[in-house]
């Protein structure tokens, strides 16, 4: 935390929350503010908006791209050389591996992780017409949809949420898959048609929390972070993270998780697939909630002993 300039001891503390610059990243970073500014009211809190190399490099294929680190980098180098006190990441978008002296503080309450459809004539997934082009760049999803629907035509689709969403007609797509979280907070679920179950379409660790990253020694301030965290939100992360992490992390191939929290439960579903959705393993494990990364990673193990021998031909 620093002080005013003034050096007061009356001083209110200034707090700068380094963010991504689209309008969904700064609408998540100013909810934390709020929720921050509830808590301490004294605090100074300002947004600092980064562009990272995923807002750069926006014509790229995702699938073709290093995406470890690709939406967190520079923040991450902005926190560590100290020009701000705080990061706010999507969890989904957050390595497994932090940098040295960089860790995860808070996690807060999480959104709904599904993904949704939004489509051009009302149409859900099961009745779109064969043949029906979609937009998506995410391998995850792009694995999933063609395992379930292998008729479908999958057209890349980047950019931040509004330019998805404009993509939608003016790329001429019967089609978006997109996360419900990001509609949510930006107040836009009466564009969706169908919220994906996850027997279809399994979303991606950590999606729909937000983490809150800080620099170790500054433990104070993480400390005062530990009203945001919201218990369960953040044993359901560290279960998909640890399945995430014991499956290699950034790996290029298609992974999934998610975990559910009911009372001192755990429930965990994952999935690995290829690029083409035609070899795709799903797996679950329930157990006790505290034992939430000992279950991500049994599952993980379990799954890749299936689809390691097709991975490795």
């Amino acid at each position: 935390m620093k002080p005013e300039a003034n050096g007061s001891s009356q001083a209110r503390p200034i707090i700068r929350l380094g963010t991504r610059g689209s309008a969904l990243a700064l609408r998540q970073s100013q909810e934390v503010a709020e929720a921050l500014h509830r808590i301490h009211p004294r605090w100074q809190i300002f947004l600092i908006a980064i562009r990272t190399r995923g807002d750069s490099l926006t014509e790229a294929s995702l699938a073709q791209l290093d995406r470890k680190g690709l939406f967190v980098k520079e923040i991450e180098e902005a926190l560590g050389a100290g020009t701000i006190d705080l990061a706010v990441h999507s969890l989904k978008d957050l390595p497994t591996e932090l940098p040295d002296g960089l860790c995860l503080a808070a996690i807060t309450a999480r959104e709904d992780p599904r993904d949704c459809l939004i489509s051009r004539r009302g149409h859900p997934l099961e009745r779109l017409p064969r043949g029906a082009r979609i937009g998506t760049s995410s391998p995850r999803r792009q694995a999933q949809l063609r395992h379930f629907r292998p008729d479908l035509c999958i057209l890349p689709l980047r950019g931040n949420l509004e330019t998805r969403i404009r993509k939608l007609t003016i790329m001429d797509l019967d089609a978006i898959i997109l996360a419900a979280a990001g509609l949510q907070r930006m107040g836009r679920t009466d564009l969706i048609t169908q919220y994906l179950s996850p027997d279809i379409c399994l979303p991606a660790a950590g999606q729909g929390s937000l983490g809150i990253e800080a620099r170790k020694a500054d433990r104070p301030l993480i400390a005062a972070l530990v009203p945001l965290q919201h218990p369960d939100s953040v044993l359901a992360a560290r279960a998909e993270r640890a399945f995430l992490r014991h499956l290699g992390g950034g790996c290029q191939i298609p992974i999934a998780a998610l975990a559910e929290v009911e009372g001192k439960w755990l429930r965990l579903r994952g999935m690995v697939a290829d690029s083409e959705g035609e070899n795709l393993f799903r797996d679950e494990l329930s157990g006790p909630a505290e034992e939430a990364e000992e279950l991500g990673r049994e599952l993980a193990r379990r799954l890749w002993a299936r689809a390691r021998p097709i991975f490795n031909r």
